[in-house]
Parts: C-alpha cells; sequence; structure tokens
C-alpha cells in the first residue's frame, strides 16, 4: 500500500505592476493553481509591491504574493509547472515550509485585507494625466 504524503508549502509569486488593478484576480489565479492539484490554501496575502532589480519581461515593477498550501508531494512538480506556465505570473518559488506550523500559516492568512484593498482600488476613480499646453510651464510646489 503507497502512503501519500501531504506536505506544507510556502510559494511567493511575483505579477506585474499591471496587475495591480485586478488584485482579486491574482489571488483567485493562486488559489485555482492550487486547487487544481488538488491542495488546500491556508494562507494568502500581498506580501509587497515594488521595484524589481532588473526588468523581466519589460517590467520594471511588481506585486509579491505569499502563499501557504498543504498538497500532495507528488503534486508539487504539476504545481510548479503550472505556475512557471501561466502568462499572468512572472516568477514564482515553492519551497517547503517546514519552519512553520499550520497554524502560523492560516495565521498570516490576509485574504480579508486583499479583498478590502481590491474593492478600494476598484472604487477609485482613474486618474488620468492631461498634458500642459505647449505655452504652459508646470510649476513645482
Amino acid at each position: 500500500m503507497t502512503e501519500i504524503r501531504i506536505n506544507c508549502y510556502e510559494a511567493l509569486v511575483l505579477f506585474p505592476q499591471s496587475a495591480a488593478s485586478d488584485l482579486q484576480g491574482c489571488a483567485d489565479h493562486i488559489r485555482e493553481i492550487v486547487d487544481r492539484a488538488e491542495g488546500e490554501l491556508l494562507g494568502l496575502r500581498k506580501w509587497d509591491e515594488r521595484r524589481l532589480a532588473y526588468d523581466i519581461a519589460g517590467n520594471k515593477r511588481g506585486i509579491y504574493f505569499l502563499a501557504y498550501f498543504k498538497a500532495r508531494a507528488n503534486a508539487m512538480s504539476g504545481i510548479e509547472r503550472d505556475l512557471n506556465l501561466s502568462e499572468r505570473v512572472l516568477r514564482s518559488l515553492v519551497v517547503r515550509a517546514e519552519n512553520m506550523t499550520e497554524e502560523q500559516m492560516r495565521s498570516a492568512d490576509g485574504r480579508e485585507q486583499l479583498a478590502d484593498e481590491a474593492r478600494l482600488r476598484a472604487a477609485e476613480p482613474a486618474t488620468a494625466t492631461v498634458p500642459a499646453e505647449s505655452g504652459e510651464v508646470a510649476s513645482e510646489a
């Protein structure tokens, strides 16, 4: 009889800056990938938005998501393949989370804050930049 090993994992997923308008879509994309492998998402939160050390596919800035999940050990190749083949994801790193308990992973869940931030961003009016006319000089305040 074969033993099914279920391990806890930590994934850091990098999305392009253009995904900032659809944070909930990014979170759903990560959840779909974990669900497809019959894993259980324990915690997910937006980690940071920052400038990248070097351009990745023409992107100078990116949004990092941190995800904690449980999955079968033999399903990890599928999860990593899906992350690498995804057109929405710039980079990803998945490691076994041996240093954290399942309770710590669940307490790191930031999906509620992520949903709040996504609602706030959707409610913000799009700020359009109006080009200055040729005779005007922009004043510095």
